[in-house]
């Protein structure tokens, strides 16, 4: 069954998807169907299904999502808070980065991260989302002096005290994204943040030969996010992390990626949520001239991912880096949407508005699904047992969150102030 995806938001039902696949590739989904695991070789056959899979692909990914998930898709009411844009890593792809002398400031100071938190409080956001470049005081003086001025030697120990004054201050919830961290790093962070996070992007080493996107990027080897990953599940943090799709990788390098996610938290519990995130060109970087991903290659990425990674992890596509067509991403799978500002812009794609949370309330609605607000951190970790929550934040979570671990007052307090 071939379907044109072009100004299109639904996919047609087909009653026996199953019926809709290569033969090859039977076998394989029908074991996802009875409960099966996918095994890496059954796994990296699904790279070479053609479009005429897609639909039934997508069938077989949004049934075994309701099975796990039900028909609940979640997004955590944020603001976005770019601490330093400053950056010792150069991707091929980013405008996020800044050096010294194009950055309005090298990091933001306490009192300007204590504004943009009280706004987003005013309007219900919960999560404060701290993203930042990688260890910049290893690249430009200027970063070490501004940190040692303000009584810091590195700028996470600066992250740590910010997400403490976050807690003192407001009601928000930390959500930590400063890239690489050993152990000890990710402890003094653990008790300041409910959850953190870092893509992994992808473990394709061609990435960072020369000419490749990473070959200035010594925080994105393979290697260094893994062991960031690994231990974040020692120390039973939870843990969001992801792909990034068009940026060179092909999709057997995707689906080893998705594999090496999956380990991950067979063996420690600790991933959170999986986003799986579309390149988009920008302007003035290496990458401009390059293609974004199609709807139909994200499609497949996003079928493949759920059946490789079960029922129950929660998988999200960012609605704004696809906003024409992002409810056809709840076709193949997904049940979040991520963080969703209604003040900051998204600061790493600034071309690339959040939808309104009625738009997003209403267009998610018309698919049959309940849109409902979630915390920095999963339901799920707010009700374990199993220590992931530092007992220093969990009267703060208590407070905020209703009888099944989602915001109190759900949806209906964001879109009465929208």
């Amino acid at each position: 069954m071939v379907v044109s995806f072009t100004d299109t938001t639904t996919l047609p039902r087909i009653e026996d998807p199953l019926r809709g696949l290569s033969e090859s590739l039977k076998p394989a989904a029908e074991g996802v169907l009875r409960g099966s695991q996918l095994t890496a070789e059954e796994a990296l056959d699904f790279a070479s299904s053609d479009q005429g899979d897609l639909p039934a692909l997508c069938q077989i990914a949004s049934d075994l999502r309701d099975r796990g998930k039900g028909r609940d898709v979640s997004f955590s009411p944020k603001v976005f808070i770019p601490l330093t844009r400053l950056c010792r890593d150069y991707c091929g792809y980013c405008t996020f980065r800044q050096a010294p002398d194009e950055a309005d400031h090298l990091y933001m100071s306490p009192e300007q991260v204590l504004e943009v938190a009280r706004a987003g409080e005013a309007l219900g956001c919960t999560e404060a989302l701290l993203t930042l470049g990688e260890r910049p005081e290893q690249r430009y003086p200027e970063a070490r002096e501004w940190l040692s001025r303000a009584g810091y030697s590195t700028t996470l120990e600066y992250v740590a005290d910010i997400c403490r004054l976050l807690l003192e201050e407001t009601s928000l919830l930390p959500h930590s994204n400063p890239g690489t961290m050993s152990r000890r790093e990710l402890q003094s962070l653990k008790d300041v943040n409910p959850s953190m996070g870092m893509m992994l992007e992808s473990t394709s080493p061609r990435l960072y030969d020369i000419g490749g996107p990473h070959q200035y990027a010594p925080s994105k080897r393979p290697s260094a996010r893994i062991k960031t990953l690994e231990n974040a599940g020692k120390l039973k943090i939870a843990f969001t992390t992801g792909i990034l799709i068009g940026i060179g990788e092909t999709r057997s390098e995707r689906i080893d990626a998705l594999l090496a996610i999956r380990d991950l938290h067979h063996r420690h519990g600790h991933i959170q949520e999986v986003i799986i995130q579309n390149f988009r060109a920008k302007a003035a970087t290496p990458m401009e001239g390059s293609l974004d991903p199609s709807t139909e290659d994200l499609l497949w990425t996003v079928a493949v991912a759920r059946l490789l990674l079960g029922p129950d992890v929660n998988l999200q596509v960012p609605p704004n880096l696809s906003y024409d067509s992002y409810p056809l991403y709840l076709q193949a799978g997904i049940n979040d949407w991520g963080g969703i500002s209604p003040l900051t812009i998204d600061y790493v794609n600034p071309e690339a508005p959040w939808p309104q949370i009625l738009d997003l309330k209403n267009r998610t609605e018309e698919l049959g699904f309940n849109l409902r607000p979630r915390l920095a951190v999963y339901p799920e970790y707010i009700s374990s047992s199993d220590d992931f929550l530092s007992p220093s934040l969990k009267d703060k979570i208590t407070s905020l969150a209703d009888g099944d671990g989602y915001v109190k007052g759900g949806i209906d307090r964001y879109v009465n102030n929208t």
